[in-house]
């Protein structure tokens, strides 16, 4: 059990590292689980995987927001949308079928890629799309729409976060990792109040793999306030990728 805790930390740090700078942590994070602890209910691994990943997220907004201004409206409007929402998509996650769900998520990360790759300047440099006034409102629109996704099926939420910031208001990739950063910590407060109140948590795994993702977050929050856009960019085409591959072996699998 030791040795098996131990390889689960360390796909915990690599998964707080990728996921402090574009999200997408819970590509590595959740699959180590279900392969390390094969007993475990697909509640049970999604409890854990959400409970040893919140504070790496929360370390990681903390060190964005010593170099980056944050807008606080903003993320007060989307983090209460995908609180809310967060919640709720935890409790629908037994009612929808994954055959009607995954297929849609494919064909949405395949779209995000392509737009991403071919715009080579979104998110370099900050314009804003709407007026300042009504920021916030779409900030609420994508919080709500990432949140019930992060509640739902989890991995990739953040890296969601980052293009709806980027791609919709018109932040630059490093604004928009912190903001996705608070948010994504109110998102996974709120569904974890169903998973631990269920007793879906198992707290001697998640426990010391929520100190190895914190390491992880903090290294990787460090080194993108170092590299900057450029470096984000190319980082979130790769998680992005790795959750097209993800979902598309689920959905080989369901067929």
């Amino acid at each position: 059990m030791v040795t098996i805790t131990f390889f689960a930390c360390l796909a915990a740090f690599l998964a707080g590292f990728v996921d402090s700078i574009v999200g997408g942590g819970g590509l590595v994070q959740a699959p180590a689980l279900f392969i390390l602890f094969p007993s475990y209910s697909v509640p049970q691994i999604i409890g854990t995987n959400r409970f040893a990943s919140f504070m790496g997220t929360a370390v990681a907004g903390y060190q964005y927001s010593k170099k980056v201004k944050i807008p606080l409206k903003t993320v007060l409007y989307a983090g209460i949308g995908a609180g809310i929402m967060s919640y709720l998509g935890a409790l629908m996650s037994s009612l929808m079928s994954e055959r009607i769900l995954k297929p849609t998520i494919l064909i949405l990360m395949t779209l995000i890629a392509i737009y991403t790759y071919r715009k080579k300047d979104l998110g370099h440099e900050e314009k804003h799309r709407f007026e300042l006034s009504k920021i916030p409102l779409y900030g609420l629109l994508i919080g709500m729409t990432t949140g019930f996704y992060n509640g739902f099926v989890g991995p990739g939420t953040g890296s969601l976060l980052v293009f709806g910031f980027v791609s919709i208001i018109g932040y630059n990739f490093l604004t928009a990792s912190a903001i996705s950063k608070v948010v994504n910590v109110i998102a996974d407060i709120c569904s974890l109040i169903f998973f631990v109140s269920k007793g879906f948590v198992v707290f001697e795994v998640a426990l010391p793999m929520m100190l190895f993702n914190m390491a992880g977050s903090y290294i990787g929050s460090r080194m993108a306030l170092l590299r900057g856009n450029g470096f984000i960019r190319i980082l979130f085409l790769v998680v992005v990728f790795g959750l097209i591959l993800r979902f598309g072996y689920d959905i080989w699998k369901m067929y």
